[in-house]
């Protein structure tokens, strides 16, 4: 049991690390301006589709890591249900921003912090993220071939 615990949190925080690495190289690579539509912090379409794509490679890479530490595909589904449960849970403030907060301006560029605090995805996004989120970490622990016995 202990083993199973281990490996979902392994591989939470092998998701996390990635995101967290990967979106911040993703922002220094574009900059402000082609990361955010201009003169806003809404996303642009580009941000929304390589953080999807980066967001499903987390997953996997955290399937993985729990498969190969828990041993269990059960604990890969624990955390997949994680994943989804605590996403649409993260969601639900950004889905109740006001009018006057998702159009707050932004002038020139803002380091990455600020980005991180202000960024303003599409309410379609929120809801993708987490399922995108299961669906890879599902996938990765089926990269994980079992013995034969």
């Amino acid at each position: 049991m202990l083993r199973k615990i281990i490996g979902v949190v392994a591989g939470y925080i092998a998701m996390a690390a990635f995101v967290f690495v990967s979106f911040t190289l993703l922002y220094f690579i574009l900059g402000a301006d082609s990361s955010f539509q201009p003169g806003s912090y809404q996303v642009s379409s580009t941000w929304l589709l390589l953080s999807l794509v980066l967001g499903l490679i987390a997953a996997i890479i955290g399937g993985l890591v729990c498969m190969l530490i828990a041993k269990d595909k059960n604990a890969a589904i624990w955390l997949a249900g994680l994943v989804l449960v605590l996403g649409i849970i993260l969601a639900i403030p950004s889905l109740n921003v006001s009018e006057e907060e998702m159009n707050k301006i932004r002038e020139g560029n803002v380091d990455n912090m600020e980005a991180m605090q202000n960024a303003k995805q599409p309410p379609i996004a929120l809801i993708l993220n987490p399922i995108i989120g299961a669906i890879g970490v599902i996938a990765g622990s089926r990269l994980k071939k079992n013995k034969p016995a």
